[in-house]
């Protein structure tokens, strides 16, 4: 949530800015500012409710954009409604200091309360907007420098940030400082870069410095960056990495949107998932954050996966994948409830948390508390460096690559591709698995991006029966078995980019409620490959069809008996029942996207979402 960018170098800072704020679009945002500093005009701010798109011309209305340092920011309210006022950067009392924020500063209001008291004064409704003038009352009453201001500051507030502060009267510096919220520092040839993450300042430099939770920084002019710890102002070297991503990953290369983009790029990042990992030849799944603590998942009582929104159906498919593969008991928890529910763990579970970004708010928490008490935590997460990667004991990454679009749809099949190769590994140590079926499955998911690619052909399918449902204003997905999860993740894809109610059930749950909504208006969307439950949810299919229903069946390719009964027809090509979920979910992804765009919908940032979710 909430994009921040900021420079301070040799160049003009106002277009590399405003392309770095284009460039953090994907994390949903609901206005925009930026702010620009040169010793002629002093701080200049340009900010408006709106897109980056209205903030450029909002500036070409005579906003001077000369100066070498600037800070900018696309905000995802929470404190204050969208608009002008309250958009970032904000400015303190003095017009000294400007600010932006990503995070929730949660003892706002007593803050503001003693601030107003002592004479400070509030434009906007932000609790950003508190923060700013609380640095500046700090700064003079100790005087002291911004950078300790700052540090003092942010020990007297609760709750999450990443933020960039300037300060006019020292304006060879930027101070930067992060915690629960993401912060990367692009370290170039005299120059700096301040971002939520390093999609930014790729084209400028590959070197980055991201910020631990509870660090600060001072980012001067021709000086080497200076970290602290913001509790005990304890220094910190910085540990410069060399960045794993390149610009032509992150545009769109010749599609319309990201998400499309995104959804063809799954046969090859499910391939860089296994590679190196996977050798199906050789009968070896190898992951080295597996291996080395194989005792800790093989003595696991219990595994407890921690998840939010498509991670979360992701683990529900690893849920059926473990226990089918490794006779271990899998508990699926929603993040966000398990770290208020003072749930039990115990020193021999072993947690497993799913983040695309490796920032999740919750999922974050979830693992914290589990490592209170003593579990073994191993991370699955896309991006390298994140917070969850570094919290986690262990783990693996995804290597999907940069994710632009806010709904997930490679970060989905990545994942679970990850989570089937753990299960497999697992299995085979603990000879739950037999040889042939870990042979057979290893085959089999070496070749699954080629039924992936081959599912992807199923795109003008799913453009038309898109064209036919696109006015609905309901839609209802069933599945069972390891497609069940999959119900789940197609309607959520759904309601999130063209704002259609659905919802995902369980085939044989539909007659325990949601049969009373069926009717000639109703879209059914039902997964019916050939393997697992078929004749049952032929049965479903025939109950939906007696009360008019339309029916759109995801089945194997050559089914007779599910196309005799369902109005439209997709077919996939025929997979093993447990990797099923790698190929049923594509013509989902693909029925979602066409709908959300006929619709004329924003793809790639649906309203009132985040890509990151940062903040609880």
């Amino acid at each position: 949530m909430c994009g921040i960018v900021g420079y301070i170098g040799h160049r003009d800072a106002y277009p590399i800015v405003i392309k770095g704020l284009k460039r953090l679009e994907y994390r949903g945002y609901d206005s925009a500012g930026v702010m620009l500093y040169d010793e002629e005009s002093g701080i200049k701010v340009c900010k408006t409710k709106g897109k980056v798109s209205d903030l450029e011309a909002k500036a070409n209305e005579g906003f001077t954009i000369n100066g070498n340092i600037g800070i900018g920011h696309t905000r995802w309210a929470t404190h204050g409604v969208p608009n002008d006022v309250n958009s970032h950067p904000h400015l303190s009392n003095s017009g000294d200091l400007a600010i932006i924020h990503n995070g929730i500063i949660e003892n706002y209001a007593p803050l503001k309360e003693e601030l107003i008291k002592r004479g400070y004064t509030f434009k906007s409704d932000t609790d950003t907007e508190v923060l700013v003038n609380l640095i500046e009352e700090v700064q003079k009453k100790e005087n002291i420098k911004l950078g300790k201001a700052v540090q003092i500051a942010l020990n007297q507030v609760v709750g999450a940030y990443a933020i960039a502060v300037f300060d006019k009267k020292n304006p060879n510096e930027l101070v930067a400082a992060r915690l629960g919220s993401p912060l990367a520092i692009g370290v170039g040839e005299g120059e700096y870069f301040v971002a939520s993450d390093a999609s930014p300042f790729i084209e400028y430099t590959s070197n980055a410095v991201y910020l631990e939770d509870g660090e600060m920084a001072n980012i001067r002019l021709h000086k080497p960056i200076k970290i602290r710890k913001i509790q005990d102002d304890s220094l910190v070297d910085p540990y410069i990495q060399e960045l794993q991503m390149n610009l032509e990953q992150i545009e769109k290369g010749g599609y319309d949107h990201f998400m499309l983009k995104e959804i063809y790029e799954q046969p090859s990042v499910i391939k860089d998932t296994y590679r190196g990992r996977l050798h199906a030849n050789e009968g070896i799944v190898q992951m080295a954050g597996v291996e080395d603590n194989l005792e800790k998942f093989l003595n696991a009582k219990r595994i407890l996966i921690v998840a939010c929104g498509t991670s979360w159906h992701a683990g529900l498919v690893a849920e059926y994948i473990f226990e089918e593969f490794t006779r271990i008991p899998v508990e699926v928890e929603y993040a966000s409830e398990f770290r208020y529910r003072n749930p039990i763990i115990n020193k021999d579970d072993v947690v497993i948390a799913i983040s695309q970004s490796g920032e999740t708010a919750d999922t974050m928490a979830a693992i914290k508390l589990a490592k209170e008490n003593g579990a073994f935590v191993f991370g699955v997460c896309n991006v390298v460096g994140s917070s969850i990667s570094r919290e986690s004991h262990a783990g693996a990454y995804t290597h999907a690559g940069p994710e632009i679009g806010v709904a997930s749809t490679k970060a989905f099949t990545t994942q679970i591709t990850v989570l089937t190769m753990i299960a497999l590994r697992l299995g085979k140590a603990k000879g739950t698995l037999s040889n042939t079926d870990f042979h057979t499955y290893l085959q089999e998911l070496e070749i699954i991006p080629e039924k992936v690619a081959e599912a992807l052909e199923t795109n003008d399918k799913a453009k038309e029966i898109a064209a036919a449902f696109k006015d609905s204003p309901n839609c209802l997905y069933l599945g069972r078995g390891y497609n069940f999860p999959v119900a789940l993740e197609g309607a959520l894809k759904l309601k999130e980019i063209s704002y259609i109610h659905a919802e995902g059930y369980p085939a044989a749950e539909m007659k325990h409620g949601p049969i009373a909504l069926i009717d000639e208006f109703m879209p059914v969307i039902v997964i019916a490959p050939k393997q697992g439950h078929y004749d049952k949810i032929v049965s479903n299919i025939q109950e939906i069809k007696s009360r008019s229903g339309k029916i759109i069946a995801v089945v194997t390719k050559g089914d007779t008996q599910v196309r005799e009964l369902a109005d439209y027809v997709i077919e996939i090509p025929e997979t093993s029942d447990a990797l099923s979920p790698l190929v049923t979910t594509i013509p989902l992804q693909l029925l979602s996207y066409y709908i959300a765009v006929m619709r004329g919908c924003n793809v790639d940032q649906p309203r009132n979402l985040a890509k990151s979710v940062t903040v609880e």
